[in-house]
């Protein structure tokens, strides 16, 4: 059997090409405490699971319906506290509103804390209108509870 010589180009090229597939594969790392984007791995994003794409009728879709199950301000004030010491937030607590990843609106889960994240303001302000045009989408049916849920996980995940 006759071995073909060493080729170091080759070898830097395969080297490379797992490096890119590596950062490709993993992009939590790099923004994981971003200034104005979720953590993947500290809020991933949870959904309800009362809330599904056969019960948005009598739930999202309903108004007010987000009302009766919103967590209380002293949970999600003291929640805050907290996370902001884990995403390394500096300034006000009033800096920053804590919200939730997948909105109440859109079938996110009212608290989990895998689902609640301190976002800058005005920014949180900015994704509410994005969070209600979504529901609006998911209630006349433009798209489907997963499609928005996928959505807003994303937007706050990738560009805050």
């Amino acid at each position: 059997m006759r071995h073909r010589p060493f080729d170091p180009l080759l070898l830097l090229l395969a080297g490379a090409a797992v490096v890119a597939v590596g950062v490709l594969a993993w992009p939590h790392g790099s923004q994981a405490l971003s200034p104005d984007r979720a953590s993947w791995t500290a809020t991933p994003g949870v959904v309800n699971p009362d809330v599904t794409q056969a019960s948005i009728g009598n739930t999202i879709c309903r108004r007010g319906w987000t009302s009766t199950i919103r967590p209380p301000t002293d949970y999600t004030n003291q929640l805050k506290l907290e996370q902001m010491r884990t995403y390394h937030r500096t300034g006000d607590a009033s800096d920053y509103q804590e919200d939730h990843l997948i909105s109440l609106e859109l079938g996110g889960h009212p608290t989990d804390v895998r689902n609640l994240w301190p976002e800058p303001q005005p920014q949180a302000t900015k994704v509410d209108r994005i969070e209600n045009e979504l529901n609006d989408a998911i209630c006349s049916g433009q798209i489907t509870l997963a499609e928005a849920q996928r959505r807003i996980s994303q937007l706050k995940h990738t560009a805050g």
